[in-house]
């Protein structure tokens, strides 16, 4: 890949500063952390012009794995190579896997405080959350009927027969039906050349695949390799980035028996109010079933397949946005994500957590405050908690 000359980059320790900065106080979320980013990198510090950053995210929303942390590590990978990236990539999940490890710590010592209306307020907290991501995915991704219908078909198989497995061919046939229907968005005027030279790409994209193969094998529930195969299978075949990843590690832990349906939502409310990516939700189930250890196992599996397929995948870039039939396989696939958490919306989050009128009641007013209002997400996830042990 051409990068910028040695003496037009910043130093590493720059990049791990700058990044480590924006792990602090990106707040919101995906959507919202491109926007930081986007304001850091293109406007203040002009890395990169507008359109090339346009393609660096269109590259990573095409890529399983938290969108955002990978537009992250390629921006550093562009300016100072794979150490770059690395630094970028630690500096930015630092703060809220920490955070995430240190409350599912504080769980395991007072087991009580994972109890009470606290979690209460926090499960209602994730349905309003989850329902705005169904709303914001849906319009960006299904604008037309074909593709709305093929992420209603894909919530009705899921909801049908809710295993792992089946949500991978649901994704499939998504995108097999998305080349049927020929939909896809125009490609535009691209203004990032990325080639890559060198076999690199081959062996990352190896790796991923023989990882991948490895996370099949059984592992004894609750094991260190059990937590590492779990977090890698759930990094390596979700798109749509954090709230998708959901479903995943919800039929990992809490159907496996391995964590409390409670437990895991709670936490899953809790990584609502951290700044950084909400991929850092692996740190606490992690931590919760096996330690600290367990809980750098978990972050370091959940992210790993995304960046070997961002390396693996950069010089694929220019075939995929300009061939129509990998663009219409990607539409089908992301309309298929919509129906994926559309079915997950019902499927534990609904059920677990609205059991009465009031408690739906506070769904709406919660997620008026997000979609209506534009309270920030972090503000809202404590309020829901003091709410909750107040009221219910």
């Amino acid at each position: 890949m051409t990068r910028p000359r040695p003496d037009d980059s910043p130093t590493l320790p720059t990049v791990f500063w700058i990044f480590l900065r924006l792990g602090l106080t990106s707040f919101g979320g995906p959507a919202a952390h491109l926007g930081f980013f986007h304001d850091e990198f293109v406007h203040r510090r002009r890395w990169l012009s507008d359109a090339a950053f346009g393609e660096v995210v269109a590259l990573c929303q095409l890529l399983p794995g938290p969108a955002s942390s990978q537009v992250g590590l390629a921006l550093g990978f562009l300016q100072r190579g794979y150490r770059g990236a690395g630094l970028a990539w630690l500096a930015f999940t630092l703060p809220s896997a920490l955070l995430m490890g240190l409350f599912a710590a504080g769980l395991a010592v007072w087991p009580e405080a994972g109890q009470g209306g606290w979690v209460e307020g926090l499960k209602l907290f994730v349905v309003a959350v989850v329902a705005q991501a169904v709303w914001q995915m849906g319009k960006t991704l299904c604008p037309d009927a074909a593709r709305l219908t093929v992420a209603l078909a894909v919530a009705a198989v899921i909801l049908l027969v809710g295993s792992v497995w089946v949500q991978v061919l649901a994704l499939i046939a998504a995108g097999a039906a998305g080349m049927g229907l020929k939909t896809a968005g125009d490609p535009g005027n691209e203004a990032l050349l990325m080639p890559v030279q060198g076999r690199r790409p081959l062996a990352f994209a190896a790796a991923f695949v023989i990882l991948l193969l490895a996370s099949l094998l059984p592992f004894t529930t609750g094991s260190l390799p059990w937590i590492g195969a779990e977090l890698y299978r759930s990094g390596a075949l979700v798109f749509g980035g954090g709230h998708v990843v959901l479903p995943w590690l919800e039929s990992s832990f809490v159907a496996s028996g391995a964590m409390p349906a409670d437990t895991f939502l709670a936490g899953y409310g809790i990584v609502q109010a951290m700044p950084g990516p909400l991929f850092s939700f692996s740190a606490f189930l992690g931590t919760a079933a096996s330690g600290f250890v367990g809980g750098l196992i978990a972050v370091v599996a959940i992210f790993l397949p995304g960046t070997l397929l961002v390396f693996a995948g950069l010089p694929l870039w220019t075939y995929v946005r300009r061939h129509p039939g990998a663009r219409y396989f990607l539409a089908g696939v992301s309309a298929g994500v919509v129906g994926l958490l559309l079915a997950t919306l019902y499927d534990p989050v609904w059920t677990a957590a609205v059991k009465s009128p009031e408690a739906l009641a506070f769904v709406l007013l919660i997620w008026a405050a997000l979609a209506l209002w534009r309270i920030p997400v972090w503000l809202m996830a404590p309020t829901c908690a003091l709410a909750g042990a107040g009221w219910l």
